[in-house]
């Protein structure tokens, strides 16, 4: 059963707790449609709801509110034929050290009870340039290689939609973006959607065809990186001033569009940086400046227009592992 559309999502909230003791809404009414083929990026902070949308699309965990669909199929009633047709990338691999990369193929197979699948785990070592270490022990392999495995063994079973949860957190930069090359290498050779959760935003501006923004819970944008960047029509410039300089004062500076009090310091939007410097230290002496920053039009400045914060440069990785082991064993 194939559709143009690969997930569909719709008034879908997800609530973990009860009434008598505390109660946390992990998902607040997402509604979303992604496009056969797509890459496709959660961009967010930690506790932002990214694995949360995962689990439940995944079948892992139970949905509160509102539906969801993959590949055409409900995740509550059809949750076999869905999971069938789906694959997983997590943020730390999962590989069974223990046994070679052709072992570990092997397994996935006995996992899913596919038949017939070494042709395919055969062409999917030569896709990845994994063929000579065959016989290798995982744990001998590095780290770029152990993820190429991880990205074959989500494709053995030939999957219509493959969800990759922050895949690159913890990369150095050379791995990151050889990473990067192979997903959109995969989208492209073997025709997949993909759903990749991020709190990079180099890597939704790069990957991405489009790239959902969330927050708490919630969806607060939507669009291709460039419609998501149009959004925001000034500079962004952050002041940590001295006592003394009130928001009136920064406001009556010719220029100046909005600003907010955030923290110790103000966020003001201007509609050009490069001419309301000059008139800031003209109107303001330099000494009261302690500092400050500029920001042009990104997904960065986006994300803190609507939120009024940043996304953090790391996630902690906390105890994952039970998860990613039950997404494994729910993959077949």
């Amino acid at each position: 059963m194939t559709t143009s559309i690969a997930i569909e999502v719709h008034d879908l909230s997800k609530r973990y707790g009860s009434g008598k003791g505390r109660s946390v809404l992990a998902l607040d009414h997402v509604t979303l449609a992604i496009p056969s083929a797509t890459i496709f990026g959660l961009l967010g902070p930690n506790g932002a709801g990214k694995t949360t949308l995962i689990k439940v699309l995944t079948g892992i965990s139970d949905i509160t509110a509102g539906t969801a669909r993959v590949a055409g199929f409900d995740v509550q009633t059809e949750s076999l034929q869905e999971r069938a047709r789906v694959g997983w990338v997590a943020a730390e691999v999962i590989l069974d050290d223990d046994f070679s990369v052709w072992e570990n193929l092997w397994l996935q197979a006995k996992l899913q009870d596919l038949r017939g699948w070494e042709e395919r785990a055969a062409q999917l070592l030569k896709y990845f340039s994994l063929s000579d270490v065959r016989d290798e022990k995982t744990n001998h392999l590095s780290t770029g290689m152990r993820k190429k495995l991880e990205i074959a063994l989500a494709l053995l079973h030939q999957p219509e939609v493959i969800f990759m949860d922050e895949p690159t957190i913890g990369l150095d930069v050379g791995t990151r973006r050889m990473l990067w090359d192979i997903v959109t290498g995969v989208r492209k050779e073997f025709g997949v959607t993909i759903l990749l959760t991020t709190h990079y935003i180099e890597e939704a501006d790069i990957l991405c065809d489009r790239v959902a923004i969330i927050d708490e819970g919630r969806i607060v944008a939507e669009g291709s990186p460039a419609e998501l960047k149009a959004r925001v029509h000034a500079d962004l410039v952050e002041l940590e001033l001295s006592d003394g300089v009130d928001a009136a004062a920064l406001r009556s500076i010719p220029g100046v569009q909005e600003v907010k009090s955030i923290g110790a310091g103000w966020q003001i939007r201007v509609a050009s940086s490069e001419e309301f410097l000059p008139r800031l230290f003209a109107a303001i002496p330099t000494d009261h400046v302690r500092k400050i920053s500029v920001e042009k039009p990104s997904l960065e400045t986006v994300f803190l227009d609507l939120t009024g914060k940043r996304i953090g440069a790391e996630e902690p990785m906390g105890d994952i592992r039970k998860f990613y082991a039950q997404i494994r064993r729910a993959r077949g």
